[in-house]
């Protein structure tokens, strides 16, 4: 097994290293080689897209595969040329293994018909209602882990997408950050069970937050 950053991996093409990079940065694009600048290129390509994203998805838009696939290529397409495509390699974060990369095209599908179908567009009457929405379709895709980098992020970025559609502000995941990260982890295994409370209750504070400031 060979590591990069947080996350082991077995070793296919998805998991090359940019020479110089002292296995710290995977093969892109760029020729970027230090980690640094590669959190900033990603960062910036992520703010590029959530523009662009929110001006193409409109509020009625039913979520399927094919979209999660786009917005992950629309993001990280200039920096991985893998990006969009259904990652090859197992990943696991510490003693969790995320789904097999041989499952990952059906779980998508599975994914798509009955959490993306359900909770998309996510224009419900409550609160609640839309909370149980975003915190499924959030828990889920972060357990499928489908794409080699950037899941959580997408994961948060299908979550914005989907508040828009529920008439929210761009939302605030201080929450989920920094030393709070061990309560979201802790809330996206609860949902190996089918428990999405865990996130429901940190969504109904994500979503406070970004109401009140």
């Amino acid at each position: 097994m060979s590591k990069h950053g947080r996350y082991q991996t077995s070793h296919l093409i998805e998991d090359q290293y940019e020479p110089g990079s002292g296995k710290r940065v995977l093969k892109n694009l760029l020729g970027i080689k230090l980690k640094r600048e590669m959190d900033e290129a990603e960062t910036l390509a992520l703010q590029k897209a959530t523009d662009q994203v929110m001006e193409v998805y409109s509020r009625g838009h039913k979520f399927n595969a094919k979209d999660i696939r786009i917005i992950h290529e629309l993001w990280l397409g200039e920096i991985y040329e893998w990006a969009g495509e259904y990652r090859n390699v197992n990943i696991s974060k510490g003693d969790f293994t995320f789904a097999a990369a041989g499952r990952i095209p059906q779980l998508m599908e599975a994914f798509a018909r009955e959490q993306l179908r359900k909770h998309t567009p996510c224009i419900f009457r409550t609160m609640k209602r839309i909370v149980r929405a975003l915190s499924e379709v959030h828990v889920e895709l972060v357990l499928i882990h489908p794409f080699r980098e950037g899941n959580g992020r997408l994961a948060r970025l299908i979550s914005t997408l989907m508040a828009a559609q529920a008439g929210l502000p761009v939302l605030d995941f201080t929450d989920i950050t920094g030393r709070r990260k061990k309560n979201y982890f802790a809330a996206v295994r609860s949902g190996l069970d089918r428990n999405y409370r865990p996130m429901e209750e940190l969504f109904d504070r994500i979503i406070d937050r970004s109401l009140n400031g």
